[in-house]
């Protein structure tokens, strides 16, 4: 048997204090930023897909309570057009109930590879139920199933029972019949009034860009990093 005080001298704890990586890239200036945010949030995606970035629609979701106890989770990313952004939940879990009661919302999509952050802040509402179905058509088979099989953050007795569940709609709806999208399941579109672009560079002098809803145009501002 190793003995486990050798195993830690060979493998010690890493140090997250002296982690550090150098930042080498293009300064982001005004001049070149898009009309809107979301003409630049499409022109950066377009470059994050075109670098091979694995899953770049993948954000981090932040929302909170009417008392401010926050909670975040990762999320994909499914639409977005200048009306803002849209992604698609059941509304009884957690972040369902939270946007319900403060629709009060924030998304990061954290790009390190490339060495980039979006950070958008907005307010959350529900999309119509004609755009839910549409986009709940375009789902494989079994994710539709698995939005039907499970009551997203509520408490399990044990991962056999949800699989259980996913089994008899299996046998209900056999792959090629069309499943209904689940009533408490859906869209949520996220107005932005405030969308950074976050460009890395060495010694941490980093460019932050930030547009702001002013009425019905925008004004961008140049925060310190």
């Amino acid at each position: 048997m190793a003995d486990v005080t050798d195993d830690a001298a060979q493998n010690p704890t890493p140090d997250p204090a002296v982690m550090r990586e150098r930042y080498l890239s293009t300064p982001l200036v005004e001049s070149e930023l898009a009309a809107t945010p979301m003409k630049q949030f499409a022109d950066w995606f377009r470059q994050a897909v075109s670098r091979g970035l694995r899953e770049p629609n993948a954000m981090v979701v932040s929302t909170a309570t009417p008392d401010g106890r926050p909670s975040s989770r990762t999320v994909l990313l499914k639409r977005y057009d200048e009306r803002g952004f849209v992604f698609f939940t059941n509304y009884r879990s957690r972040k369902g109930r939270e946007l319900e009661a403060n629709p009060r919302i924030s998304l990061l999509f954290p790009w390190h590879s490339i060495t980039r952050q979006i950070m958008v802040t907005g307010t959350a509402a529900r999309t119509g139920r004609d755009e839910t179905a549409a986009y709940f058509r375009t789902r494989p088979h079994g994710s539709q199933l698995g939005a039907w099989a499970s009551d997203q953050s509520s408490v399990i007795g044990s991962r056999d029972e949800i699989l259980g569940r996913y089994e008899e709609l299996a046998a209900r709806y056999p792959e090629g019949e069309q499943v209904p999208a689940p009533p408490e399941w859906g869209g949520i579109r996220v107005a932005p009034e405030t969308v950074e672009f976050w460009q890395g560079h060495e010694n941490r002098l980093h460019d932050r860009l930030r547009y702001v809803r002013a009425g019905a145009a925008w004004r961008v501002e140049r925060l310190a990093p």
